[in-house]
């Protein structure tokens, strides 16, 4: 391709096929980023912007990934931008000092293809290769032959890592009618269809799903998806996590990658609900970082990336602490391998029968002058 302003690069890129992630770099020596990763969500993009103690991070919705990345390539003077697509395929726009990109096919391109490692061949997943499940070959995981695609084997494995915890659960979860499920904050609802898929396909287990969120062009989208596949259980509603009223007491609450507080309403409504099962994996966690300090500790909190690793655990911490007290039994599960991605913490809550544990997070909220909204809605009842 001819040189030409990186903004018309970029879109032509995007333009070849739905794209995965961008990796913006080689800044000049005085630039305020060192690199920036923009990686597709479920909602639209995350942008991670890296200093060199300290990353800032970034939502933005699916149309607006070329005036993302092209204003920040500009902004901050990124010279070489990787980009890499869904079906494998990789790109190099690189930029000159007045501006100009060129876009190479990259050498490290993997081309798409059917042939599994071996290790992957062992695994035992509980969906399989050879079936062409519909949702998964719109969404690029498997070819239309039912192949994994190469280059998606690590979502391939996070569906099925999804899968393996819920089903452990839902196997002595007995229901008086059909297994009734909310997803809140579905986004493009990738889960929400293969999870609908396995228990009313695979294990003919009556199931009624409803997946939320607060995008209406993403709800139509999934809604006119539902019908295109037959799922006539599974159903999508636009709402806000905080003020949402289910249709029905929902037996399990899942809520992946909901960003910073709306992970928190999303499990007080799930407890509030009587929910038997909760699922959650959090997203970016921005409150507690904003509010810790500690004299005492102030090693954990006086360089910003450690604090910022902290203050995220600390999070999932006290929401599990918090789910103990309101009645359930609490683990926090590795979702994913952290060569995969950083935010691979599952949180997993199964309602026990004997009731509630006494609160024990206090100590370590104290101690770093926090005021996590889970706390205030689930303890102490306080909104503000």
């Amino acid at each position: 391709m001819e040189g030409t302003d990186v903004r018309a690069a970029i879109a032509k890129v995007a333009a070849s096929g739905e794209l995965n992630r961008l990796i913006l770099s080689k800044a000049g020596s005085s630039a305020r980023y060192r690199k920036e990763v923009i990686e597709r969500i479920e909602s639209g993009w995350k942008a991670e912007r890296f200093t060199e103690t300290q990353a800032f991070h970034e939502t933005a919705p699916e149309t607006a990934l070329v005036a993302l990345a092209a204003g920040d390539a500009e902004k901050y003077g990124f010279r070489q931008i990787d980009v890499r697509r869904a079906d494998g395929v990789q790109f190099v726009i690189l930029v000159s000092k007045k501006g100009r990109a060129v876009v190479r096919r990259s050498k490290a391109t993997a081309a798409a293809s059917s042939a599994p490692a071996p290790h992957n061949r062992e695994k035992n997943y509980l969906i399989r290769e050879g079936e062409p499940i519909a949702p998964l070959v719109d969404m690029g995981v498997f070819t239309a032959e039912g192949k994994v695609v190469r280059s998606m084997y690590d979502k391939f494995r996070q569906i099925n890592r999804f899968l393996e915890v819920i089903n452990d659960d839902c196997k002595s979860l007995a229901t008086d009618g059909p297994l009734r499920i909310i997803d809140f904050g579905c986004g493009k609802s990738y889960l929400t269809f293969v999870v609908y898929h396995y228990f009313a396909e695979i294990l003919k287990r009556p199931v009624e799903i409803v997946g939320l969120d607060l995008k209406r062009d993403v709800i139509e989208k999934c809604s006119a998806a539902a019908r295109r596949y037959g799922y006539d259980g599974l159903r999508f509603e636009v709402g806000d996590i905080a003020d949402y009223a289910p249709p029905f007491r929902p037996d399990i609450v899942m809520t992946l990658h909901a960003c910073d507080t709306a992970t928190d309403f999303a499990l007080a409504n799930a407890v509030n609900w009587g929910a038997r099962l909760i699922f959650s994996v959090p997203c970016c966690q921005h409150e507690l970082n904003a509010q810790i300090k500690s004299d005492r500790l102030a090693l954990l909190t006086r360089y910003g990336l450690i604090k910022e690793r902290f203050s995220a655990l600390l999070t999932d911490a006290v929401r599990a602490n918090v789910l103990e007290y309101r009645g359930y039994r609490t683990q926090l599960l590795e979702f994913i391998e952290m060569e995969h991605t950083p935010k691979n913490i599952l949180i997993r809550a199964v309602k026990r029968p004997e009731g509630a544990k006494s609160p024990s997070a206090e100590r370590a909220i104290a101690e770093f002058g926090a005021d996590p909204t889970i706390y205030r809605l689930l303890v102490t009842g306080r909104e503000k």
